[in-house]
């Protein structure tokens, strides 16, 4: 069986570089200004970026069913024989749910993998595809491995300001007007399929070592019995100032010496949630 791994860039993995590896990427639609892009078509993630530090309206939508049916139509008719899809999380888009059900008009040759991840860890799901597909795994197989692992991973992500949290309506302007005078900047968990609160400390400094330290904590409590080669932790953000997004990772490279920090943007649907200048840290367990 030939088998084809795809996602969309929810995962992180643009476009080009789904294909420099042999992955197919899905761009994910959002709206800037009443202006429709696709993910990385016509807009530039660090034009974007800038974009919602200046207050942009951005919003992000799923695909369309005819977006997936297309992508598996071209795929097939490549020569594969079946295709696994492993999307965002369907705790945080319906997407998820919509693919599961046209994929039933493919007599089981499109596999939908729902393993309750986003952006860094979902990656690294994409990522053990390729390892299983390359190791002669099957579609299904695949599907059960990842959605096996689902929940052995942690992210935790802080904004630099609430007010995309307060258009999605997760923090009510009240609410943001006391955590900015303040300085406040809440800490977000997501340890399964949904995005929780999980502490608010003053100013971007302590919530970059809180993110650090409870990352720290899930390897040694957690994670204790998963070996070093198996773990894998990265970083992200939607940083505006390229150096702040260099300093962000070798900070973690610093705390996590025995591990290859690598830094990744943080795609733009996710960021018409979090805004500009977001900070995100992830450990996986790995095939």
């Amino acid at each position: 069986m030939k088998t084809a791994i795809m996602t969309d860039t929810n995962s992180g993995l643009t476009v080009e570089e789904g294909r420099k590896a042999g992955i197919y990427v899905l761009p994910m639609p959002i709206t800037v200004n009443d202006r429709a892009y696709l993910e990385g078509v016509g807009i530039e993630l660090g034009d974007f970026y800038r974009e919602l530090e200046a207050g942009c309206d951005a919003v992000s939508s799923q695909p369309s069913p005819g977006d997936f049916t297309a992508m598996w139509d071209e795929i097939l008719e490549a020569g594969f024989d079946e295709i696994v899809y492993i999307p965002m999380s369907s705790g945080l888009s319906g997407s998820c749910a919509t693919a599961t059900t046209f994929s039933a008009e493919y007599e089981g040759k499109v596999k939908v993998v729902d393993n309750h991840r986003i952006s860094l860890s979902l990656m690294d799901s994409v990522y053990d595809a390729v390892k299983l597909r390359d190791r002669g795994c099957d579609a299904d197989t695949i599907k059960d491995s990842l959605e096996n692992n689902a929940y052995n991973q942690s992210i935790y992500v802080t904004v630099n300001s609430l007010d995309r949290l307060i258009r999605s309506g997760r923090v009510t302007a009240a609410g943001a007007a006391v955590a900015n005078a303040l300085n406040l900047k809440p800490v977000l968990q997501i340890q399964g399929e949904k995005l929780d609160a999980f502490a608010k400390v003053r100013g971007m400094k302590k919530a970059e070592k809180l993110m650090v330290e409870s990352i720290e904590e899930d390897i040694y409590t957690r994670f204790k019995d998963i070996p070093q080669e198996r773990l894998s932790v990265s970083v992200a953000g939607s940083f505006t100032d390229p150096d702040a997004a260099d300093n962000w990772r070798q900070q973690v490279q610093t705390a996590f010496p025995e591990f290859e920090i690598k830094y990744y943007p943080l795609s733009a649907s996710i960021c018409c949630h979090v805004g500009a200048n977001a900070v995100g840290i992830a450990v996986s367990v790995i095939e």
